[in-house]
């Protein structure tokens, strides 16, 4: 059975002078976070944008994906952090999400650089969301073992 989640957005007037408010999620985890054309394409000024929660959901899934990897693999994460980036920009063919790059620091005993660079390679080839957005959208990992 598939598991659904949903967003509700209201935005009023134009592309470049409207607003919009993201005003429920379903899990009610967040509400009535603004949105506007100008926190995409310029400084975000305390609002959020679509790239800005799609960072966010690559993260979190690369994360899980990457923590399952390790765990699978026998060596467990003492701890991972995680930073996606998604940039928007403007092209020939219009505004569009060009890139999401992870980076990934990580504290795994028993792992060596290059096993722990290939395990994160897997985990942002394998993420939900890596799969959703691949084919569209260039993705790259840079990840680090941090010896603790």
């Amino acid at each position: 059975m598939a598991i659904t989640r949903s967003a509700d957005v209201t935005w009023t007037g134009t592309l470049l002078e409207g607003a919009g408010t993201i005003d429920y999620v379903s899990s009610g985890a967040f509400s009535r976070q603004p949105v506007t054309w100008a926190a995409r394409t310029e400084d975000h000024n305390g609002k959020t944008s679509p790239e800005e929660l799609i960072a966010a959901a690559h993260a979190a899934c690369f994360s899980m994906a990457f923590s399952s990897g390790l765990a699978k693999n026998g060596t467990p994460a003492t701890k991972l952090s995680v930073k996606a980036t998604v940039s928007f920009d403007k092209t020939d063919a219009g505004w569009g999400i060009a890139s999401s790059a992870i980076t990934v620091c990580g504290q795994v005993p028993g792992l060596d650089q290059t096993q722990f660079a290939a395990l994160a390679e897997a985990a942002k080839d394998g993420c939900p969301v890596s799969r959703a957005l691949k084919g569209n959208v260039a993705l790259s990992v840079e990840a680090t073992l941090v010896k603790a």
